[in-house]
């Protein structure tokens, strides 16, 4: 898996990137967009919480017994997503923590894109994980904006059974990450994850 390989690489600088860590989220984008936000109502390019659920179980498989419960709870607090991403990515944290993922955006009238993700994390954190990621996008205005940062909304950890949800915001646009396996990670860290067109070693 290329997000294994690119985490296992770095694993060994996890300490060395302390300081510019530490920098670097001091400019993280503002949390703009927080839960309970009034949305506008649902149109059709967008997706239902059945549809959202069903392709869930497909992805996820066994360990998806819990995701309708989770999938509620990002529908009452962002609406219905106009977008997702599937895919999979490896974290390892020792306070610092390092994240790399990679999948493909999926839109109902906008076209697929392939993307990739990665970033960085302080806190009380410590482990690694290797996950299988869905990624519900909300209020994306066209594929290509998905090609940024977004920094992590205060206090939207959510666990039920083997799977985790955090939200993740720039401006208007939320990106909400439901993750299985090993070492959820959704503790005391703090963050931001940076798509981009191409895999990349640089998680700034």
């Amino acid at each position: 898996m290329r997000a294994v390989s690119r985490l296992a690489a770095t694993t060994l600088v996890l300490f060395a990137f302390a300081t510019g860590l530490a920098d670097a989220q001091g400019t993280a984008p503002p949390a703009s967009v927080q839960p309970g936000t009034p949305q506008a109502p649902a149109r059709g390019d967008t997706y239902s919480s059945s549809e959202i659920v069903q392709t869930g179980h497909k992805f996820f498989g066994a360990i998806s017994r819990d995701l309708a419960q989770l999938v509620e709870h990002a529908v009452s607090n962002w609406g219905q997503p106009n977008g997702y991403i599937l895919g999979q990515e490896g974290g390892g944290a020792i306070v610092v923590g390092l994240r790399y993922g990679d999948g493909t955006l999926y839109t109902k009238n906008a076209g697929d894109r392939r993307v990739f993700w990665e970033g960085p994390s302080i806190g009380w954190d410590l482990g690694g994980e290797g996950a299988r990621t869905m990624m519900l996008v909300y209020n994306l205005p066209s594929t290509d904006s998905v090609y940024r940062r977004f920094g992590g909304i205060d206090g939207s950890a959510y666990i039920v059974g083997g799977l985790g949800m955090t939200a993740l915001t720039d401006g208007n646009i939320v990106v909400v990450p439901i993750r299985s396996g090993v070492g959820l990670r959704l503790g005391a860290n703090v963050g931001y994850l940076k798509f981009t067109q191409r895999a990349t070693w640089n998680p700034f």
